[in-house]
């Protein structure tokens, strides 16, 4: 069992606290809560608070908590690995590189679901925003699928974020217009501010002024809430949920020891609208309603615009049918 082989094999919570606290203040986005976390953690390691934990997953979970109670950042992240991993930054980027890869192609690059509705209401299901570099082919079709549709859903309640590249890159389909500043990223590392904007150029066809649907809940991270973010405060869809779980620093896994990373949010996101982020307080939906009414609630008033883009359009009453007798089912 993983439990017993957990609390079999050799780890030391010094060990893990002593990285761990040093690596925060290397890469921790707010050196000032940096050193507030590693004297917290250094001082519980003291009082033996750890001591009494003997298995690997509770200890991250402990931790992770602990981290979480001072900086009130969720991407803050203990884990725990069976398998042996470097702590040689060059090759622990690599094995990193090697696992996201194998994960990104299983996952379908995060499109667990692209569909035409009735009605000619699209929908895409997306889990994960991967990096475009892979994972932009499976998005030129998923976008190229829903192009011709009247209004589309975009299903992000089981999102846990990702790359800011491909919510640049899915956000470029939305609009017509050149390309503008979509977000800015600050890096503690470099001490420099990078800016997200459109693309000039998508390949198929951009989906225009037409209807947009954002479904969210309180699983909707990091990189799927600035998607929502944005389009939010661009005016450019309608989000219909929960509000979001509130992440908006982003950051890489550092490896501590054979078996122990965490993710530290080394930047900020800063947003051209707001000047600010969702960070901690999440996106708060247009429609606040449950993560299992949402998709109805979208579905319903996608129907409705296309009900009455056609209802006077003779010549397109078999999709007003159609749209009307899925109203009546749901």
């Amino acid at each position: 069992m993983i439990v017993e082989a957990n609390q079999m094999r050799g780890w030391a919570h010094e060990e893990v606290i002593h990285s761990l606290a040093k690596a925060l203040n290397n890469h921790y986005v707010f050196p000032d809560v940096a050193e507030e976390m590693g004297n917290y953690l250094e001082h519980k390691l003291v009082g033996k608070e750890y001591e009494a934990i003997k298995n690997a997953e509770a200890f991250c979970e402990q931790v992770t908590y602990d981290l979480r109670e001072i900086s009130k950042d969720k991407h803050l992240k203990l884990r725990y690995t069976e398998q042996e991993k470097s702590v040689d930054m060059k090759i622990s980027e690599k094995e990193q590189r090697e696992e996201y890869l194998l994960h990104a192609k299983l996952d379908n690059y995060g499109f667990h679901r692209i569909e035409r509705l009735a009605g000619n209401i699209g929908y895409i299901h997306l889990r994960g925003f991967h990096d475009p570099e892979f994972a932009g082919e499976a998005a030129v079709n998923a976008m190229n699928l829903v192009a011709n549709t009247d209004a589309l859903i975009f299903d992000l309640r089981n999102n846990g974020g990702g790359s800011p590249s491909m919510v640049a890159f899915i956000t470029s389909y939305l609009f017509d217009s050149e390309p503008f500043h979509l977000n800015s990223f600050y890096s503690r590392a470099n001490d420099v501010i990078s800016q997200s904007w459109t693309l000039s150029y998508v390949p198929g066809k951009r989906y225009g002024n037409k209807p947009v649907y954002v479904l969210t809940s309180h699983r909707t991270f990091s990189a799927a809430e600035e998607f929502t973010y944005n389009l939010k405060n661009l005016k450019r869809a309608t989000m219909i949920g929960e509000v979001t779980a509130g992440g908006a620093n982003p950051g890489a896994v550092h490896q501590l020891t054979k078996h122990f990373g965490i993710f530290i949010p080394d930047g900020r996101a800063i947003n051209p609208v707001t000047q600010t982020n969702w960070e901690g307080i999440g996106v708060t939906p247009d429609v606040e309603t449950t993560q299992h009414e949402a998709y109805e609630t979208a579905y319903k008033l996608a129907l409705k615009h296309v009900i009455s883009l056609y209802q006077d359009r003779n010549e397109y009453g078999f999709i007003v049918k159609e749209a009307e007798n899925q109203l009546k089912q749901l």
